[in-house]
């Protein structure tokens, strides 16, 4: 399913590419837009769909920043990114190995939010830090009945939003950012599978909850995005159990034919005829 996707250009030589399902997204965000705006008795409602998609947009464009965060480092230490994909939960960077070093994946990890964080900090040089809106914003997420003022300028919600995602990434939900560095931590005390094994179990534990509290308060989204975490960290721990495989099938191939080399199976030679008593 991942391959039903566009491809939209090139940024540091990555491929951009987004999700066919992205559009849907898009026409929702628009049509909820043209419907506020008729139910505001708005005089341009097609200006309001329009704002909604801008705003979209710039949305998608610090997810890209954030994914950018990881390729980038990422290349640094020689791992292949062919691409980057656009989904309507968010953003992937596609990488052709991750490394087995801990070190190098915790900083491939961090590297995704601590690009947030350098836009917070850029943008609290203009605006004030919105720390009680974005309280109530979420507890919004996890409760039905909350009150309160969420108005912000539009610097504000930029500074929110990626505030928002970089603590966001940060949980300790596997394969999310906060995933990898637990298990980039935990790699450091056992050997990769079980520190997989043992990530992989925590985020369900958590994700699992995320996605109860969500369809309890009827935030059907917030439980669509944990379900889907909850898939995507069941099917990387079954592709390290098969890497892990693979890798201890090739060892023992490579052990079988070193013991053949340094011990090979030459016949004993054939006895030598005595000549001596040969009546010829």
């Amino acid at each position: 399913m991942l391959n039903w996707s566009l491809r939209l250009f090139r940024v540091f030589g990555i491929q951009l590419s987004v999700h066919s399902t992205f559009f849907i997204l898009l026409a929702y965000v628009a049509w909820e837009g043209w419907r506020d705006a008729v139910a505001e008795q708005l005089a341009h409602p097609a200006l309001s769909a329009l704002i909604n998609v801008v705003a979209l947009g710039v949305f998608f464009t610090c997810v890209v920043l954030h994914e950018l965060g990881h390729a980038l480092t990422a290349r640094r230490f020689g791992v292949g990114v062919p691409r980057i994909l656009l989904l309507p939960i968010g953003g992937m960077a596609e990488f052709d190995s991750i490394p087995r070093k801990p070190s190098q994946e915790l900083s491939i990890a961090l590297a995704g939010p601590a690009v947030n964080f350098v836009i917070v900090g850029v943008l609290l040089l203009f605006v004030p830090f919105p720390g009680e809106q974005i309280s109530l914003l979420v507890r919004s997420i996890f409760s039905s009945h909350v009150y309160g003022d969420l108005s912000m300028s539009l610097l504000q919600e930029l500074l929110a939003l990626n505030f928002i995602m970089g603590v966001f990434n940060l949980v300790p939900v596997f394969p999310m950012d906060g995933g990898r560095v637990l298990r980039a931590l935990l790699a450091t005390r056992m050997d990769y599978l079980r520190a997989t094994f043992y990530a992989a179990s925590i985020a369900k534990v958590l994700a699992g909850t995320a996605i109860v509290a969500a369809v309890f308060n009827g935030h059907v989204q917030v439980a669509v995005l944990f379900g889907f975490i909850f898939f995507a960290g069941e099917m990387e721990l079954r592709a390290v159990k098969r890497r892990e495989r693979d890798v201890a099938h090739r060892r023992q191939r490579l052990a079988e034919l070193h013991v053949v080399n340094t011990h090979p199976l030459v016949p004993p030679p054939l006895p030598l005829r005595d000549y001596s008593d040969d009546p010829r």
